[in-house]
């Protein structure tokens, strides 16, 4: 049986995480300034003492219970709990710990996307079930928890509109899972503008139809609902009903490389077990490149220490080609000087520097 963190041809099921980090402003914030903790913490503009101009960027929770939320005018967040601490944006460190906290997710990852600055979707390397794919939450959650110090909420679900929604289920530090036959159960009591992508408009307007929660939703003749709103109308009866067709995959450009990446159940110093590992990685990777006909002429070696320290080595090889055994040689080669240093965490292999392949073109290694 392969270990969850390992590569797999299941496609049957697809299982989507969504991870949520927890008013991720003002908990870096919290993190660099411990005395802030348990206290009201408000991130955004200066509210010059109930006179500023801005806006409130985003806010813990011990300051939503005072009503305060992101977007909010902070003159406004001023005047409902002026004894909260305001602090600055500073996008500068957001963004290096937004890094990290991505970086530790793609270590569990088949399939990736980063959503905005605090949160992605992912489908899970080797998992075949729920069960499996709550593990792997609870482990990414253990990870940014002890790498950074600051915590998520993950859903689990059978497609990203369920995902999204079930990290929202339990926050602050939640694991939800909603499987296929739960969909409807959990879904139909919601309010409409709980479904990811119809905002406060669209809620207004189908209030106006007598729609409120999404079950109403769901049971709306789709003939009225796309007189009133085109083919958005259509979508809406779709995921009412939790439906979503949108794959997890990184924003639209031309593919420059193509990786795959694994992090160990517990730390390893065992060569066999690395090399056994890497060597399925560079399956996966060789798999996608057949899949989307591409050659190569650069492999990496991507290595993470049991202390987060990460190193990466690459090899030019001679040919285009999309040889399986060359990616796998060369990957051993750039393994030889990492092992016998420290434990490792996590190993990635990639080819990069791609060209498409000319179909009439007939390769050395097919001879």
């Amino acid at each position: 049986m392969l270990a969850l963190n390992q590569p797999t041809n299941n496609t049957k099921r697809q299982i989507v995480l969504h991870v949520d980090m927890d008013s991720f402003f003002a908990s870096v914030e919290v993190r660099e300034h411990p005395e802030l903790k348990g206290l009201p913490v408000v991130v955004g503009s200066d509210p010059k003492g109930g006179k500023g101009r801005g806006v409130v960027s985003t806010c813990s929770y011990e300051a939503r219970k005072y009503g305060i939320h992101s977007a909010m005018p902070v003159s406004q967040a001023y005047k409902l709990c002026p004894d909260a601490a305001f602090v600055p944006v500073n996008m500068k460190l957001y963004a290096q710990v937004s890094g990290n906290v991505m970086e530790i997710m793609k270590g569990f990852a088949e399939k990736f996307q980063q959503y905005s600055v605090d949160e992605a979707f992912l489908v899970p390397v080797a998992i075949s079930n729920f069960e499996e794919a709550a593990i792997i939450g609870l482990r990414i959650k253990d990870e940014i928890l002890k790498h950074e110090r600051i915590t998520c909420s993950v859903g689990v679900g059978p497609n990203k509109l369920v995902a999204k929604v079930a990290s929202k289920f339990q926050k602050p530090d939640g694991l939800t899972v909603i499987r296929p036959e739960d969909v409807q159960e959990l879904l139909y009591p919601l309010d409409v503008s709980k479904i990811p992508g119809i905002g406060g408009k669209t809620t207004e307007a189908l209030k106006l139809m007598g729609i409120t929660k999404v079950e109403e939703l769901a049971n709306c003749d789709v003939q009225r609902l796309s007189e009133r709103f085109g083919k958005m109308g259509l979508w809406m009866k779709q995921v009412s009903q939790g439906l979503d067709f949108n794959e997890v995959k990184e924003r639209e450009e031309a593919v420059k490389s193509i990786s795959r990446s694994g992090t160990f159940a517990e730390d390893t110093s065992d060569p066999v077990k690395i090399a056994g590992f890497l060597e399925l990685l560079a399956e996966s990777v060789h798999r996608a490149l057949m899949r989307d006909g591409f050659l190569f002429k650069i492999v990496t070696l991507r290595v993470r220490f049991e202390d987060f320290s990460t190193y990466s080595r690459s090899k030019t090889v001679s040919v285009w080609t999309s040889d399986i055994f060359v990616i796998k040689r060369v990957s051993m080669q750039l393994l030889a000087e990492f092992i016998g240093k420290q434990k490792i965490r996590l190993v990635g292999v990639g080819v990069s520097r791609l060209r498409e392949r000319d179909e009439r073109q007939t390769m050395i290694t097919e001879f």
